[in-house]
């Protein structure tokens, strides 16, 4: 199989801003990708250490630190998608191929995310393979009951205790379709995939580490986490670039989610590896607001408070004109 096509090329802000990344570029940190590399030795370390001294650990810290680690190696798998910290595909994907998440391929992963990425139109249904909303007439097609289930998911508790569940249970009905079509790339990722996964299982029984326990109180949380960043990074708007979101938050949640939560200037700049994304939006904080027109979040928190009891409506699509911006 054939690498997929990248994600499309940068917008910059200006001319400067590109002769001051290509700055950063040429220095030593960002052409040696030290801070990635030290990040894939912590996470790997520290979840194989993690499950090998678990019982002295106690199973709650040992699980709360398992929930941590696959979390975080989540984003890891984002990193190596966009291509660090080799130019080569192949080899940042054997560094992502560990299914600690359990449920997704990376092969998966990458290529709905690298489509993403390349969708000028994004939250259209029929464009970007990670919106949350549907098109006007598949949403009236839905009954009265998967509506309020998705309006439930929209809430943000839904979002991180239900949203994993019916995630998971897309991905199993992509393998039937697949297995129905006898698409063979699908199935020998898939088959990869499960080799993998069988030989988690087994280091995880070798370790006396319940795989129950691992499938329902570490891969779910750890999912349910990611939720969290995922929530509203992007809405439907008019202007291709008031479509993605920067969330101004803290260090804990900017290291788990390797500043994705720069959101609209990681779109912008899909390339820039996961520790220049902050020092770029800080430089031009103001431009990138007025760039996105003010889809600024002031911290997760506030979608707790704005969400907690009422969903986000991200249901059928209003529909946006399709304007196209050509990168300065």
């Amino acid at each position: 199989m054939s690498p997929p096509t990248p994600a499309r090329r940068s917008a910059w802000l200006s001319e400067q801003q590109r002769e001051n990344v290509q700055r950063l570029a040429r220095g030593w940190l960002w052409r040696s990708e030290l801070p990635t590399w030290l990040l894939m030795a912590v996470i790997y370390g520290g979840w194989f250490t993690t499950l090998h001294f678990w019982p002295l650990l106690g199973l709650l810290p040992a699980t709360l630190l398992l929930i941590l680690f696959t979390a975080w190696y989540m984003s890891l798998q984002h990193e190596l998608i966009h291509g660090h910290p080799t130019r080569w595909p192949r080899v940042n994907q054997l560094f992502g191929m560990l299914p600690l998440a359990v449920w997704y391929p990376y092969g998966l992963y990458r290529d709905s995310h690298l489509a993403h990425h390349r969708s000028h139109a994004l939250t259209l249904p029929d464009d970007d393979p990670e919106t949350y909303y549907f098109s006007d007439q598949r949403w009236q097609q839905f009954p009265r009951w998967q509506k309020r289930l998705i309006r439930l998911r929209n809430t943000f508790p839904g979002r991180l205790l239900l949203a994993p569940l019916l995630d998971i249970a897309a991905v199993l009905a992509g393998i039937v379709n697949a297995v129905r079509r006898g698409e063979a790339n699908t199935l020998a990722m898939w088959f990869i995939h499960a080799v993998l996964l069988v030989l988690l299982f087994l280091w995880l029984r070798h370790n006396q580490f319940s795989i129950a326990w691992y499938l329902a109180a570490v891969s779910y949380p750890a999912l349910a986490l990611t939720k969290v960043r995922s929530f509203l990074e992007h809405r439907a708007a008019d202007d291709p670039l008031d479509r993605s979101a920067i969330t101004e938050t803290s260090l804990p949640w900017r290291l788990l989610f390797l500043n994705l939560n720069y959101h609209s200037v990681h779109h912008d700049l899909p390339g820039i590896p996961w520790y220049g994304l902050r020092k770029i939006y800080l430089q031009d904080r103001d431009l990138y607001q007025q760039r996105n027109h003010g889809f600024v979040v002031k911290g997760y928190r506030e979608w707790w408070r704005k969400y907690r009891f009422r969903p986000v409506d991200v249901t059928a699509h209003p529909g946006v004109k399709q304007e196209h911006h050509d990168p300065q």
